[in-house]
């Protein structure tokens, strides 16, 4: 009798878990309806582009220094006033992209960006001002540019792009400018443009860095042609976890903005099989030519396997946002809240504090009593560090006059970095160096100014 209610019990908890699932799958069908339908709404009330085969006085005193160029002319200027550009993410690439649009006569600029303005985007996202920190990238960016030129139709759009809303969104407009700075929208804003049949521009920038192409572009390859796996997600990194020099998205936006006005305007693009590099250290740009498109695509190939969009974040093993990434390596109880941490150190309990940001990191800020061992340097098991380390620990232990193994946490930023340092750390714990007990700060840094020091600083 026991045996069968606990069977009963274990089927009605099985039953739960169903409805708990059907219910979230139900809920993410009716959120992604109704983005549906605010986007048929939004494109259903634009009025049209204008149709007109001449320029007003207005339009010929605006654009009188490009109308003068050979390459463009009446007619150039005549056919950007007919085409509409998707930018999608009103970042650091998107801003200065969409303000050159905006300012060339780009007819219509629909700016999609799900996330808000914030202080730390400013140094490199010029749309946005002080004034707009809270609002909308999307609604911040379309007032600037309504500002710099009411005749261009600037439509914002505050979502997330996703495989429910990316083809209806994106069959409205003739050319697509990917911003965004992370792999799963990559991916989804380059199949959604190959199933589409849309050009997709697109561009990168970090640290001193950026990167430049056209794909789907006159027979030209995909990013699936040169990208069929998507990268390990441990290895990606951002400008959230990287830095980036704000000048140089400013640069590579610009030149986004140039190669879509050379394919709207009718010239052509310059990048359909070739990867623009610019080296902002160096002051240098290079050009490679990339490999044609493949018969063998997956999404744009001769018998392709995607024909319809998918879940990027799953495939991809990674978030759709430029946010910085999150890892999972370690077990709850290699971890320690931040809560935990302030408790350590207000007992007065002996252990080692070990920051393993790069150096320039923690010459922003750090807790006094960390020592700093970049985690590259553990890695590469740099001789002078680990003898530092084995110090370190050495003098504790003889300091907490005892045997027994010792504790050792570890902290970085967010608590990503640390958490690969502990597993480095527990392969070197009594072989090169004492036996230690090792567990990391969960959120690094950042939880510790969230939650238990507001006047510590955030990067």
């Amino acid at each position: 009798m026991d045996n069968e209610v606990l069977d009963l019990k274990k089927q009605l908890q099985e039953k739960d878990k169903e409805i708990t699932a059907l219910k979230q799958k139900l809920d993410q069908i009716q959120k992604a309806n109704s983005i549906l339908t605010v986007l048929q709404d939004k494109v259903s009330d634009l009025p049209p582009l204008k149709n007109t085969t001449s320029l007003s006085n207005e339009d010929i005193l605006r654009y009188s220094r490009q109308l003068l160029l050979p390459e463009l002319g009446v007619k150039g200027q005549i056919n950007l006033s007919k085409t509409s550009v998707l930018v999608v993410g009103c970042g650091g690439l998107g801003c200065p992209l969409a303000q050159y649009l905006a300012a060339a006569g780009i007819g219509r600029l629909g700016l999609l960006d799900y996330d808000e303005v914030e202080l730390s985007n400013l140094h490199r996202q010029v749309l946005h001002t002080e004034h707009t920190q809270g609002l909308p990238k999307a609604q911040s960016a379309a007032d600037a540019l309504s500002r710099l030129n009411s005749t261009v139709q600037c439509v914002p759009y505050h979502l997330q792009l996703s495989s429910d809303n990316a083809l209806q969104l994106i069959q409205q407009y003739d050319i697509v400018a990917d911003c965004s700075d992370n792999v799963p929208t990559r991916y989804l804003v380059n199949d959604a443009c190959v199933l589409s049949g849309k050009p997709l521009v697109s561009a990168s920038a970090l640290r001193m860095e950026g990167q430049l192409t056209v794909y789907n572009y006159r027979g030209g390859p995909c990013y699936r042609c040169l990208y069929p796996v998507p990268p390990p997600p441990e290895t990606v990194t951002n400008c959230s976890d990287g830095g980036v020099l704000g000048v140089v998205p400013g640069i590579m936006g610009c030149l986004q903005a140039l190669e879509v006005l050379k394919i709207a305007s009718g010239q052509g693009s310059s990048f359909g099989q070739q990867l623009l590099m610019f080296d902002g250290q160096e002051g240098r740009f290079r050009s490679i030519k990339l490999r044609p498109k493949q018969s063998g695509c997956a999404v744009c190939g001769e018998m392709p396997t995607v024909t319809e969009l998918q879940d990027y974040e799953r495939f991809c093993g990674s978030a759709a946002t430029d946010k910085c990434r999150r890892l999972n390596l370690l077990t709850p109880e290699q971890r320690c809240s931040v809560q935990e941490y302030k408790s350590i150190v207000d007992d007065a309990t002996l252990h080692l504090l070990l920051d393993v940001r790069p150096k320039v990191e923690v010459d922003i800020c750090c807790l006094p009593t960390s020592i700093n061992i970049p985690l590259a340097s553990l890695e590469e098991r740099k001789s002078d560090q680990v003898y530092m380390l084995k110090e370190k620990i050495s003098e504790l232990k003889q300091q907490m006059n005892t045997e027994s193994q010792v504790p050792v946490f570890v902290v970085c930023k967010l608590g990503n970095d640390s958490q690969k340092a502990v597993q480095i750390l527990e392969e070197m714990s009594g072989s090169e160096v004492e036996q230690i007990t090792v567990k990391d700060i969960s959120g690094g840094l950042m939880a510790w100014a969230n939650k238990i020091d507001p006047s510590f600083p955030q990067y």
